[in-house]
């Protein structure tokens, strides 16, 4: 198993459910990884049948591959399971948003030196974002901070 620099992890099980401390200390994800991943996040509670049979569309796979998959997904802390019956249903760890926004976050401490306005500049000189999207956003964040 691939692992980047990363803090060690902590995992639970209470009764049929596998809990982690930390969600996402490795955030790269392979072609079939991010594939399952979507699925979990827009199907709660699946199965690995599940997934399957969704990802079948793109790819032929076997249950067992797709459950190894998601024993991956959960070792990275991306996915918790319960125990329904013989079959684990299986869930996101955290929204998508928070995964993302992990990923952002380790960029910036990578390549940025921690500076957000480094990576916001970069992002603005390399036109993936423009002036009035910057602009828009800070004004969205500054009326959500008068809210609170």
């Amino acid at each position: 198993m691939r692992r980047g620099l990363h803090t060690s992890l902590l995992s639970a099980t209470n009764g049929s459910t596998t809990m982690r401390s930390d969600i996402s200390k490795e955030t790269r994800l392979g072609e079939l990884e991010h594939l399952v991943m979507n699925f979990v996040w827009n199907n709660p509670d699946c199965t690995a049948e599940e997934c399957r049979q969704a990802a079948s569309a793109q790819r032929t796979l076997r249950e067992s591959t797709v459950r190894t998959v998601l024993t991956r997904l959960e070792q990275k802390g991306l996915v918790t399971h319960d125990l329904d019956g013989r079959s684990y249903r299986y869930r996101a760890a955290a929204p998508r948003g928070s995964f993302a926004a992990n990923a952002v976050r380790r960029i910036i401490e990578q390549f940025c030196g921690g500076s957000v306005e480094q990576l916001l500049v970069g992002m603005v000189d390399n036109s993936v974002v423009d002036h009035r999207t910057l602009e828009k956003v800070a004004r969205r964040s500054g009326s959500a901070r008068g809210r609170k």
